[in-house]
């Protein structure tokens, strides 16, 4: 569960991300009232999480192929 929730997060981060450096426009912020709201702020806080969560999934064997095998 924590893997698809972080997973969500990261997504959310790369299409806020890929809005910032195509169209200069950080959706995050906008919706939130801006880069320092506290609001804002706690966004990109958990996308930060998601993503420090989501190296675990690079070094993490998955059960279901190892026992195919």
């Amino acid at each position: 569960m924590f893997d698809k929730i972080a997973l969500a997060l990261l997504v959310i981060g790369g299409l806020n991300w890929g809005l910032v450096g195509i169209f200069s426009f950080d959706l995050v912020a906008w919706l939130f009232g801006g880069t320092g709201a506290i609001l804002s702020r706690v966004v990109y806080v958990l996308v930060a999480l998601s993503a420090i969560w989501c190296i675990t999934l690079l070094f993490r064997r998955d059960s279901l192929t190892e026992s195919r095998t």
